[in-house]
């Protein structure tokens, strides 16, 4: 599929950045990340190092190395979310190299920020639940995730099962996702932009590196029994909660999957107002999911606004709100996880179905 092209911009979108850029010249703040942020990186950065070194070279007992594991996992999915994402779209911090050091946080923990870049930065954020070209669709054939995809009859069950593949996407996009993109040089049916030397450095150096980190040396440390149940418990809890996270900002029952039009490739919206309709929010109201997960329960204000950091959604959350209201576009919300959570395993249940 050809990228398809937006309905011509209209004044929603413009006004919306009127307003955003009105409350930060008024409240004399920058749109990067602040101390808040940098503190939350420092904290979550010393706690993976520390459980890490005490993993690998202290050998705690059975129970409690696993138990570490899976702390290990959520300090890296938080790492993820708080560090690298808002790295990764150049809001945390004004400096760039910061935000590429930022970013580099998911070479580190293997996966590719060069890769992360075009399928999550530019085809997702721009073709957001635009099925064929937004990769985060593409979970064929074990799940279906809009109805413009083929159906199997085993997806009767897949609001049953769908947590197994959820906890081991982590695994299959560091040893196989990235590499599947590398080769082929396409992400989905989007052709990937020419690696530079340096691209090509950073891939394979962190490739290694991550190879070395956490699976020669803990082997080497441990043993490999020891490291393989380790692992699997890391990498899993890695996976689950990463898609869970994501997953309930675009497949829940009220955001939309829009097609363009087969003859002439073109979407019915405008750019901010697909992003609208084909994102939802969640637990806005809570301080300790907003911590951990890095503002992305402000999914919608991310969406609109990905280089602004998430330290100010919940100030934006309130703008986009209002214009929304005043413009009659409607705004998606659960105002608790679990309402989201529910809401994901009822579409997951109906496209099993319909």
């Amino acid at each position: 599929m050809h990228a398809p092209k937006f309905a011509a911009s209209r004044s929603f979108h413009k006004e919306l950045k009127l307003r955003t850029n009105a409350y930060f010249a008024e409240a004399g703040k920058d749109t990067t990340g602040d101390a808040r942020l940098f503190a939350k990186a420092i904290i979550l950065t010393v706690a993976f190092v520390a459980v890490y070194l005490h993993l690998v070279f202290l050998t705690p007992p059975t129970w409690l190395a696993l138990a570490e594991c899976a702390l290990l996992g959520l300090i890296g999915s938080a790492i993820g979310f708080n560090v690298m994402h808002d790295g990764a779209h150049g809001s945390f911090s004004k400096s760039k190299w910061i935000n590429q050091f930022a970013s580099f946080t998911l070479n580190v923990l293997g996966g590719n920020s060069f890769m992360w870049n075009v399928k999550h930065n530019l085809i997702h954020h721009m073709y957001t639940n635009v099925d064929g070209v937004d990769d985060d669709l593409d979970a064929q054939p074990w799940l279906r995730l809009s109805s413009t995809q083929t159906r199997h009859r085993f997806h009767r069950f897949q609001h049953l099962y769908f947590w197994f593949f959820y906890a081991l996407l982590f695994i299959a996009w560091i040893f196989f996702m990235d590499y599947q993109k590398y080769f082929k040089g396409k992400i989905g049916e989007m052709p990937i932009k020419k690696m530079t030397a340096t691209d090509q450095g950073v891939f394979w150096g962190f490739k290694a590196l991550h190879l070395f980190l956490f699976v020669a040396l803990p082997i080497y440390t441990v043993g490999f029994v020891a490291w393989i149940l380790g692992f699997l418990v890391f990498a899993t809890v890695v996976g689950f909660t990463m898609s869970i996270v994501f997953q309930l900002a675009h497949t829940v029952e009220h955001a939309a999957f829009p097609m363009p039009h087969e003859i002439t490739n073109k979407l019915e919206d405008e750019w901010a107002i697909h992003q609208i309709k084909t994102t939802a929010n969640f637990a806005t109201d809570s301080k300790v999911i907003s911590w951990l997960v890095g503002g992305l329960n402000f999914q919608v204000e991310h969406h609109l606004f990905p280089t602004i950091s998430h330290v100010h959604y919940p100030a934006l959350n309130k703008i986009i709100r209002q214009a929304c209201l005043e413009f009659g576009v409607e705004y998606n919300e659960y105002p608790k996880m679990r309402y989201a959570v529910a809401s994901h395993v009822a579409h997951l249940r109906e496209m099993g179905r319909a």
